[in-house]
């Protein structure tokens, strides 16, 4: 199968908007895993005087695990769809907290920024260049800014390759054609075998300059098949531990 990218990939996930938080509150740990995530960018002070990325933010529920971890940040939120962002737009959010419809290739001509941290959840599979996205998170940063990726980026075990498999044919796929979205979950299941290890994207991570890096698995199913990516913009940033 070929896999869905850039205009094709946002229609496939305005499509798939309407049915999407459903889906996704049937994934056991979903959220507490984009919770734990964004816990692990251990921004100060609950976030205050900072301004957040969330790059790819889709209906909103990174947004929120960010705003739970640091409720007094700034948020910019992202993302190419605009059927999610219509979704996430809908949701309660306080005043700090501010939308906009761009996909992560456009972030170097975001006028928003410099940004104290970046958080990027079920993205970089999902782009065509991430060497080049990611090229871009770094020149937002700040010098000692924070990069939080949470993605499905297998361990690099058979075991764990074949689990994502059958939970995907087993329940994401039939899942997926009741709602009319198959494509964009048959998507789902191809990117993650054709992605980087977790090894390979922490390796890309360094190869783009970002130091102290750091992988953290997802727990309870997801163990070995999510993984936090943890990485700064120097090497004022990596005071504290996964947890």
């Amino acid at each position: 199968m070929v896999l869905l990218h850039d205009r094709d990939l946002a229609d496939a996930f305005d499509e798939a908007a309407p049915a999407y938080d459903l889906l996704t509150a049937l994934n056991p740990g979903y959220r507490a895993d984009l919770a734990r995530s964004a816990r692990r960018l251990q921004l100060p002070r609950a976030g205050a005087g900072l301004h957040v990325l969330d790059l790819g933010c889709g209906t909103g529920a990174s947004t929120r695990a960010l705003l739970r971890a640091a409720p007094l940040a700034r948020i910019t939120a992202v993302d190419a769809s605009a059927g999610m962002l219509r979704r996430a737009r809908a949701k309660r959010w306080p005043a700090q907290v501010r939308f906009l419809h761009r996909s992560a290739e456009q972030l170097p001509d975001l006028r928003e920024g410099p940004f104290d941290a970046v958080f990027a959840a079920y993205l970089f599979r999902n782009v065509t260049d991430p060497d080049r996205v990611l090229a871009a998170v770094r020149d937002r940063l700040r010098p000692g800014g924070r990069l939080a990726v949470h993605e499905y980026s297998l361990s690099g075990s058979v075991v764990h390759r074949s689990l994502w498999t059958a939970v995907c044919q087993g329940v994401i796929l039939p899942l997926g054609t009741l709602t009319g979205d198959r494509a964009l979950y048959r998507h789902l299941w191809r990117s993650v075998l054709g992605f980087d290890t977790a090894p390979a994207f922490a390796g890309r991570l360094s190869r783009a300059g970002f130091t102290g890096v750091r992988v953290a698995p997802a727990a309870g199913w997801q163990t070995g098949i999510a993984h936090t990516f943890l990485a700064g913009n120097g090497p004022r940033v990596g005071a504290g531990h996964s947890r």
